[in-house]
């Protein structure tokens, strides 16, 4: 059974500050261990190491050269230093390029350690072992300089202002324009704005001061709690593997969810279904590949269904760019599933202020009961 007090007390164990690689996450995953481990289980642990520069470099380099080549644009279209220039940044976008390709095998700066915490629970019927129903929830937690909010909204006003200055330059110089005073101006706005976005970008770095109870304690100890209930034989499903995914180093580009993707890209797509858990708080949005208002209605009506019987109220939300998740890697894997998070708590996310009373435990607690009811469903 779905236990409330359990799920409140494990929010507030897991809810100190653990960003990626540091004591604080190591100190997150030998707290769940020991929580197994009094369960008699003993779970898999895929240990890996990363480097910070995918995530807190990378995107600040990409985003400044090409700022520094719209600068350039604007100031001489034509002139040979203009070529020089782009000559130079394509060669640093290839070199970057090429190092991302595989940010998990980054060997740049120092490498830290951290893991993936595995659990599998196989089904009643043994001739269905080929199933699997995988629950996912990134252990590790970060604070920032500004919220994820402003971090998104950044990047967009960065894109938008860059496309549109950009534009007006090629239009300006290929003497499309009439008044050349008006291309100019818009041209400068939109430089002044990009400028403006990428200081922000620049300026966003990382701590490790957030206790980070909705991203991602939430999904953490939906994760466990779900674990906890499967334990029990009644519980257990007929015809899926259920496998629980603690994740580490998600907020320093999804490191965890990448190597764990080693273990599963082998086994064939259809016969595998993502829950992702992340950054749950008083309000609940439901994204996902898998059934939504315009695909696989049928699904889709009874995963509303269901949570009306429950009286749990979701909103469906499509993905947001600037965000990654492991649900998001996995679905651009060709994956289906769905996660749960809640938009209106990215306002916290990533400060000190993702303090336990920004989750609400009832809605966790609903959330669990509502995927039993769920999977025993597609189970039978």
């Amino acid at each position: 059974m779905i236990n409330k007090a359990r799920i409140k007390e494990n929010l507030e164990e897991i809810s100190f500050p653990r960003l990626s690689g540091t004591e604080g996450e190591v100190n997150a995953f030998n707290l769940l261990e020991k929580k197994l481990l009094k369960k008699n289980l003993t779970p898999y642990i895929q240990e890996f190491r990363f480097s910070t520069f995918y995530s807190r470099f990378y995107p600040k380099l990409i985003f400044s050269l090409a700022s520094w080549l719209l600068f350039w644009l604007f100031i001489d279209f034509s002139g040979l230093f203009m070529f020089i220039n782009i000559f130079v940044v394509s060669i640093f976008y290839i070199i970057l390029f090429l190092i991302a390709k595989n940010p998990e095998k980054i060997k740049l700066g120092k490498l830290l350690p951290s893991r993936n915490l595995i659990l599998k629970i196989p089904p009643k019927l043994k001739n269905n072992e080929d199933k699997y129903i995988i629950f996912l929830a990134h252990v590790d937690s970060k604070s920032q300089r500004y919220s994820i909010l402003t971090r998104i909204w950044s990047i967009r006003i960065w894109v938008y202002s860059f496309i549109l200055g950009l534009l007006m330059i090629i239009f300006n110089n290929l003497g499309f324009s009439i008044f050349n005073f008006y291309f100019y101006l818009i041209s400068f706005i939109s430089l002044c704005i990009n400028f403006c976005a990428i200081i922000v970008i620049l300026l966003n770095t990382t701590s490790n001061k957030s206790l980070g109870a909705s991203d991602n304690g939430s999904g953490v100890v939906c994760v466990l709690e779900l674990l906890f209930h499967y334990l029990k034989p009644e519980f257990q499903l007929n015809n899926n593997n259920l496998c629980f995914v603690f994740t580490g180093a998600e907020e320093c580009g999804t490191m965890g969810i990448r190597h764990f993707y080693n273990n599963i890209k082998e086994i064939d797509r259809k016969n595998i279904m993502i829950i992702n858990f992340d950054a749950i708080g008083k309000e609940l949005a439901y994204f996902s590949n898998l059934a939504t208002p315009k695909k696989n209605i049928l699904l889709y009506n009874k995963i509303l269904s269901i949570a009306e019987k429950l009286s749990l109220k979701f909103q469906y939300a499509k993905r947001s760019i600037g965000v990654r998740t492991d649900g998001i890697y996995l679905m651009r894997k060709s994956f289906v599933g769905f996660g749960f998070g809640d938009l209106e708590v990215y306002k916290y996310v990533h400060l000190i202020h993702d303090t336990i009373d920004k989750v609400d435990i009832n809605l966790l607690e609903k959330l669990c009961i509502f995927l039993t009811f769920f999977l025993k469903e597609i189970d039978n």
